[in-house]
């Protein structure tokens, strides 16, 4: 992959093969996951009439989507009052079928905007956005299998099963990155 590169009101880059392959098949997997809990959501028929939708109450036992799904009210303690863990609750299911809606939205658009065999890839500032989001949670998604932490080396011993891995996860952070240049103008402007 070449960087992005910022042409009037679109970034476009070339991506090979290889890479569309690892791209494509990455967010998929995320978009599937994410539909997965989508599907699970419980039905409501007051949401059926009014069509106001609610997601579930409780936070995902996963924890790729734990991360990507966080709670909107954090519960400090364990000793937490009902009243709190009420309220984390309310809030997840008025807010999570929103952030499922947009989190697999983006990823459709990466999908649709990335050649399966590799090519020029041309965005709108929009599509663009929908970029970043996507990469943002894969990387959170492939972080969170990794163990990531910010005292992890740049590289892991040749014997390490995540080692292969770390290098896609770096190759999504400089996607990420050079996108976020690209946008901003870059360096040489």
């Amino acid at each position: 992959m070449i960087p992005w590169e910022r042409a009037g009101d679109t970034v476009t880059t070339k991506v090979d093969r290889q890479e569309a392959a690892v791209l494509r098949g990455l967010v998929g997997h995320m978009e599937e996951t994410l539909r997965s809990r989508q599907s699970a959501a419980p039905q409501d028929e007051l949401a059926e009439l009014t069509g106001i939708r609610t997601g579930p109450t409780t936070a995902p036992d996963d924890p790729i989507l734990s991360r990507l799904l966080p709670d909107f009210h954090r519960l400090d303690t364990e000793d937490a009052q009902q009243q709190d863990r009420d309220s984390a609750a309310a809030l997840r299911s008025l807010h999570e079928p929103e952030l499922l809606d947009h989190k697999t939205g983006v990823a459709g658009v990466l999908l649709d905007t990335c050649p399966p065999g590799g090519g020029l890839v041309t965005l709108s500032p929009e599509q663009a956005d929908a970029w970043l989001s996507a990469l943002n949670d894969v990387r959170l998604a492939l972080g969170t299998t990794l163990g990531v932490t910010e005292d992890m080396p740049d590289e892991l011993a040749d014997g390490d099963p995540r080692a292969p891995h770390l290098g896609v996860y770096h190759w999504l952070t400089w996607m990420q990155e050079s996108l976020v240049t690209a946008l901003s103008g870059g360096a040489d402007d």
